[in-house]
């Protein structure tokens, strides 16, 4: 790939990025962020596999900063990794979703390394942001 087209897709996403990072999310960009976070979880984290697509614009990215902002219980930590444009940190945190098929965006509640939630994109895509914020707090409200 030129450079032109890795610095024009930096710029593209980084509004993406922004939105969860103003949110409180932390950014896992290369593989060895993601294995020295999972290293030392503890409690809870809610993961956001960021996309570039339609779905997590509208829906995925919204539903989890409106879930943790406005819920009384929360996961303890926020991260987020990035489908198709940190692909070695998303293989790895993929890799700690055993039992999961791969899904950008998806939404995974962990606690320590172990999934407790997950929401893949099928229940994402299609669906009502108010569905999609409930299936999280609902999550949160049982495992948070």
């Amino acid at each position: 790939m030129s450079m032109a087209y890795e610095e024009y897709m930096r710029q593209l996403v980084k509004p993406m990025r922004q939105e969860l990072a103003q949110a409180g999310f932390r950014e896992l960009i290369t593989d060895e962020d993601v294995v020295e976070f999972m290293g030392n979880a503890e409690g809870t984290t809610l993961v956001v596999v960021n996309s570039v697509c339609g779905c997590a614009a509208g829906l995925a990215r919204p539903a989890a900063t409106q879930s943790v902002m406005n819920n009384d219980k929360t996961p303890d930590q926020l991260v987020t990794v990035f489908a198709g444009q940190d692909k070695e940190a998303t293989m790895k945190m993929r890799e700690y979703f055993d039992g999961y098929e791969p899904s950008s965006p998806s939404m995974a509640l962990l606690r320590g390394s172990k999934v407790v939630h997950f929401i893949p994109r099928e229940e994402i895509e299609d669906h009502d942001i108010s569905a999609i914020i409930s299936n999280l707090t609902s999550a949160f409200d049982d495992h948070c």
